[in-house]
């Protein structure tokens, strides 16, 4: 396998393969919108209500991935990371609530648009026993990185964020979270670089797949579809 031929992590070729499609996850124009200072803060709302309700699905999908790596893998490190990850889900839910409350959001009537349900399905269908760690370790780090890497743009030095947006930019683009990532990704890369062909396959498309959703994600924060 080619990826495992060379010095650079096979997420990084994907990264470089995959180019456009990273770059649409990544500067898509919401993105755009708040790290320019023109962000509809209506858009802006509707992120924050679907998003609490993304990350309340996120967390029984951590706590999958959590289980089979207690199952799966042979680095006893990687728990740690797992673990990090799913005790920071609770601080980052009771972070939605008080920022709702801020915005005058009520989370209890929002409902989950077609973009956020297709998501949140596509997390379900990867806690099946049936997936491999791997396979599920790489959609992990491919959420947690689009957000990483987004929001860690909207605070570069000549961003014109605004004021009241850089608290929730700070919270995914921070540079503690950015290590915590890369750790993640280490695993991802340690994993990939043992695995069969077949496994390779399926996370790659799974990465995919992940780019795509975040892409519909930020689309549907936009328009409210």
């Amino acid at each position: 396998m080619e990826e495992k031929k060379d010095g650079l992590g096979v997420i990084a070729k994907w990264v470089k393969k995959h180019a456009s499609l990273y770059e649409a996850a990544t500067r898509h124009p919401f993105i755009e919108s708040i790290r320019n200072g023109t962000v509809d803060i209506s858009s802006f709302r509707r992120w924050l209500g679907q998003d609490y309700i993304f990350v309340r699905a996120f967390v029984p999908f951590v706590a999958s991935v959590l289980v089979k790596a207690c199952n799966e893998t042979d680095d006893s490190s990687d728990m740690e990371v797992m673990l990090g990850g799913l005790a920071s889900l609770n601080d980052e839910l009771a972070w939605f609530k008080k920022e709702a409350s801020k915005w005058g959001i009520t989370l209890s009537d929002t409902v989950p648009l077609s973009a956020n349900i297709r998501y949140c399905s596509f997390l379900k269908s990867l806690m099946s026993s049936e997936v491999e760690y791997t396979v599920a370790v790489t959609a992990f780090w491919a959420i947690e990185a689009v957000y990483q890497d987004s929001f860690a743009y909207c605070l570069e030095e000549d961003s014109k964020t605004p004021e009241e947006l850089k608290e929730t930019c700070a919270r995914w683009g921070n540079e503690e979270f950015g290590e915590w990532c890369c750790s993640l990704e280490e695993i991802v890369n340690r994993r990939l670089q043992k695995a069969p062909d077949e496994v390779v396959q399926k996370a790659e498309a799974v990465f995919l797949r992940v780019l795509e959703l975040e892409v519909e994600f930020w689309d549907m924060s936009r328009v409210g579809i």
